[in-house]
């Protein structure tokens, strides 16, 4: 009996034994495949980020470009104005100095009013 004893107990480390190398082989695995994942995740995030950035420009582009007509819009009119009041003071700016001038060197005293 103790001969059938030793090798059924042996029987039953050599089991355990191929059990624990299939068990260590499924950690090293599952280990594997979590890390696989993660790269992959971060390659996906990664390009999922570019995508975003390039929409994010090209928006970016889109709408800034109305701003840049505006601008320019602005300035034009700005520029024409200029140009109006130029005008008006060189055909009228001799005219307004000669009032002033006037006006200041020949007073009219008047009394106050209360």
């Amino acid at each position: 009996m103790s001969a059938q004893n030793s090798a059924g107990i042996q029987t039953l480390l050599d089991a355990e034994r191929d059990a624990q190398k299939i068990v260590q082989k499924a950690r090293e695995y599952r280990t594997k495949r979590v890390k696989d994942a993660r790269s992959e995740a971060q390659k996906e995030i990664e390009e999922y980020r570019a995508q975003k950035e390039e929409e994010f420009k090209a928006f970016e582009n889109e709408h800034s470009s109305g701003n840049k007509k505006a601008e320019e819009e602005a300035n034009k009119e700005t520029e024409e104005k200029l140009k109006e009041i130029k005008a008006i003071g060189n055909d009228k700016g001799s005219k307004v100095v000669e009032d002033l001038l006037t006006a200041v060197t020949s007073p009219n005293p008047e009394p106050r009013k209360q």
